[in-house]
């Protein structure tokens, strides 16, 4: 990626680029996940407890991971229809109160977290006997990487809207 597409440096982009990386390796191991558990279910009629949970709990951190790899470029859904009828300041506006929504949604998020992970922790999953905790944990995990896209975007906003003109 050039170095004007790299809104949080070499290492932020590293760092991104890394967790799409990691996302897909969790798609990948929750498909191994299915496919072992269905073959064995009808080719062997035998299955292996606690496998069907594999895939539940990884999609959780999927979701996150995936949504803080698309934030970080900017690939997540707009209705650009209307964002685009917009002036530059109305549009520069827009976004900064959408992102600013967003990142009151994802602080609220991990405050909900600071007590749902340390009381989930104390808790198994049926099959494997995980610590849900663990599960739980991608929620503040995932939101403190999707704010740090959201606030590079509002503060790069609020800079070309307060631009002084030359």
């Amino acid at each position: 990626m050039p170095p004007e597409r790299r809104p949080l440096g070499r290492w932020g982009s590293l760092l991104y680029d890394g967790l799409g990386h990691l996302g897909g390796a969790i798609l990948a191991l929750m498909t191994l996940a299915v496919f072992v558990q269905v073959a064995l279910r009808y080719g062997f009629a035998r299955a292996i407890d606690g496998i069907d949970e594999v895939p539940r709990y990884l999609f959780v951190w999927l979701v996150m991971i995936g949504a803080a790899a698309a934030m970080h470029r900017g690939q997540h859904t707009a209705v650009e229809y209307f964002r685009d009828r917009m002036g530059p300041t109305a549009r520069r506006v827009t976004i900064i109160v959408v992102n600013t929504l967003g990142a009151l949604l994802f602080l609220s998020m991990i405050k909900v977290s600071l007590v749902l992970v340390p009381n989930a922790q104390y808790q198994t999953s049926a099959g494997l006997g995980l610590p849900l905790g663990y599960v739980f944990a991608a929620v503040p995990i995932g939101s403190a990487l999707i704010l740090v896209p959201l606030i590079r975007t509002i503060v790069m906003t609020l800079r070309e809207l307060w631009q002084k003109p030359s």
